[in-house]
């Protein structure tokens, strides 16, 4: 499985489907294959940064230098349970751990003022001056009841995100002409 010769087996499908906790069908997986091979344009059997980067949404994504050091060399099914975070089947405990990672760059299991600042940097680009990032992000962390030294943890993320009810999704087209003919 993962070169863009081999073919998925009913085996296969379903082995991807059981670690991606059933949040993509089986025609959806057989999508994501297709789109995997496409990506995986050597036959590595995985994806580069730089195969990523040939997607124009994800080259574009002011968080795409993030997200790279997320999905650098992810075989099918790490690919799979990468986007099932933006299923519309997925938890919002599910999605707040993608987004926690993403805020989470050193991986040291919490996010500071300073990491959330660098995401707000890479959001606003030249629009925003650093001091103007600091000063708005100090009034939205004190308006929460928090300071500039707190630390999130995951389950602070799934409070706060959960409360707003943060929608990620993603429409994975299914190509019927290819399943029907199985």
């Amino acid at each position: 499985m993962g070169s863009a010769s081999s073919m998925l087996t009913q085996y296969d499908i379903e082995e991807v489907q059981e670690h991606c906790n059933d949040l993509f069908s089986q025609q959806e997986i057989v999508s994501l294959y297709q789109r995997f091979c496409q990506l995986d344009r050597n036959a590595k059997g995985f994806i580069s940064a730089d195969e990523f980067l040939s997607v124009p949404e994800f080259a574009m994504n002011p968080l795409s230098q993030r997200l790279l050091k997320m999905v650098d060399g992810l075989n099918f099914k790490d690919f799979v349970a990468f986007l099932s975070a933006f299923s519309a089947r997925a938890s919002m405990q599910q999605k707040s751990e993608l987004i926690f990672k993403v805020y989470d760059s050193d991986c040291n299991g919490k996010v500071s003022f300073n990491d959330i600042l660098e995401v707000l940097r890479d959001l606003s680009g030249s629009f925003m001056s650093d001091e103007q990032r600091e000063k708005v992000l100090t009034q939205v962390l004190q308006e929460a009841g928090y300071t500039r030294e707190s630390y999130f943890t995951l389950d602070d993320f799934v409070k706060v995100l959960g409360s707003y009810g943060v929608k990620m999704e993603v429409e994975v087209p299914i190509d019927y002409s290819i399943i029907n003919s199985r």
